[in-house]
C-alpha cells in the first residue's frame, strides 16, 4: 500500500476498480483502503475483504483483499501529512509482502510509493524500497532499473551522494550491473539484449582527458561481459547514449548514478515510467514517482504508473 498519507491507497482503489486480470490482495490497512473506496464514491461496487494469507486471494470482482499482520493505523490519519505511524506502516507492510514472496507465496510485488522521511521518523532507518527489499531477502548483487515505452535504464549506484560516486565504482560492480542489464532484459523478452554502458564523466573520460574511471573500470567490465557472451558497449558519452538508446540502437543503458540515469526517463513522463529491482528472488515493479503529498486524499491521483507497474510484474513473471 505504500504511505497511507500518500496517493498509495487511492491509486490502488483505482487500479482495483478498473479491474485485474489475474487475483491480487494488497498488503496494508483493511480501515484505510476502506475509507479511500468511500471517499472516492465507489461503495456501490468495491469492497474490502481482510484475509490472513496471500492464497486466500480469489481474484473476485469487486473485492479488495487486504493482508495487514501488524497494527491498524489510526482512522484520523491526515492525508500529505509526514506521519512516523504511517511510515513505519509502509516499511511492515512491505516487509510482510517481501517474507510472502520468498516462502513462494506471490508472483510477483508491486509498490506504491513510499515517503522515505516518514519511514525514517517511524524508526525503518532506510533510503527507499530497494534496500529495503535487498536486505530483507539477502541479496547481494541488485539494480534499480526505470523503464517506460521508450527507455530502460539500470543504476551502477543508487541512492548514494554525488560525491561518493566514484569511489564506490568498481570494476566488479560495473561488470555485475552489466549482467544484471542483460537479465532484465532476458526477463521482459528480448531475446538479445544490446546493452549500453554510459560514462561517468563529461564525453565518457576523452581517453583519460576528463576522468580515469572510464579507462580503469568501465572498458575494462564491457570487456570482460562481451567475453561472456553479453553484447555490451561502451562506455560511450552520457549526454548522449540514452538518445541513442530511445531510437533503438541500444536495448537498455547503464547509468553511472541516480539522476544520470533517472533524469533521462522521468523527462519522457512519469505516468508510464516503471521501477524495477533487478537482481531479486523474485519479481519486484513500482510506480515511478513519489507519495504527492500536496495532492493525497483529493481524488485525482493518476494510477497510469501503477498499472503499467503491475502490467511489467506479469509480463515478467
Amino acid at each position: 500500500m505504500g504511505d497511507a498519507a500518500g496517493i498509495g491507497p487511492e491509486i490502488i482503489v483505482k487500479l482495483f476498480a478498473d479491474g485485474l486480470p489475474e487475483p491480487s490482495l494488497v498488503y496494508g490497512d483493511a480501515g484505510i483502503m476502506d475509507d479511500t473506496i468511500r471517499q472516492l464514491g465507489l461503495a456501490e461496487t468495491l469492497r474490502i475483504e481482510l484475509i490472513s494469507e496471500p492464497e486466500l486471494a480469489q481474484g473476485q470482482p469487486g473485492l479488495i483483499p487486504v493482508l495487514n499482520r501488524w497494527r491498524e493505523l489510526p482512522a484520523d490519519l491526515p492525508a500529505g501529512k509526514i506521519s512516523p505511524i504511517a511510515g513505519r506502516g509502509a516499511y511492515e507492510y512491505l516487509c510482510h509482502a517481501i517474507d510472502d514472496a520468498m516462502a513462494g507465496k506471490l508472483r510477483a510485488i508491486v509498490t506504491a510509493p513510499l515517503n522515505k522521511e516518514a519511514m525514517q521518523a517511524g524508526g525503518a532507518d532506510y533510503p527507499g524500497h530497494t534496500e529495503v527489499l535487498a536486505e530483507r531477502s539477502a541479496t547481494g548483487h541488485y539494480a534499480m532499473m526505470l523503464a517506460n515505452q521508450e527507455l530502460r535504464v539500470i543504476l551502477a549506484t543508487i541512492h548514494v551522494p554525488i560525491s561518493q560516486v566514484s569511489t564506490l565504482l568498481t570494476q566488479e560492480l560495473e561488470l555485475n550491473t552489466i549482467r544484471l542489464a542483460h537479465h532484465a532484459c532476458l526477463q521482459a523478452g528480448i531475446a538479445h539484449p544490446r546493452v549500453a554502458v554510459a560514462g561517468l564523466n563529461p564525453h565518457a573520460g576523452e581517453h583519460g582527458r576528463f576522468g580515469q574511471e572510464e579507462t580503469l573500470l568501465i572498458e575494462p567490465a564491457v570487456r570482460q561481459a562481451r567475453e561472456q557472451g553479453i553484447d555490451a558497449s561502451g562506455p560511450w558519452p552520457g549526454d548522449t547514449v540514452f538518445m541513442r538508446a530511445r531510437r533503438g540502437e541500444f536495448d537498455i543503458v547503464v547509468a553511472q548514478y541516480h539522476d544520470q540515469g533517472l533524469i533521462p526517463v522521468k523527462y519522457l513522463g512519469i505516468d508510464q515510467g516503471v521501477n524495477v529491482t533487478v537482481g531479486l528472488p523474485f519479481i519486484r515493479t513500482s510506480v515511478d514517482h513519489g507519495t504527492a503529498f500536496d495532492i493525497a486524499g483529493q481524488g485525482i491521483a493518476d494510477p497510469s504508473s501503477l498499472r503499467a507497474a503491475y502490467d511489467l510484474a506479469l509480463a515478467m513473471s
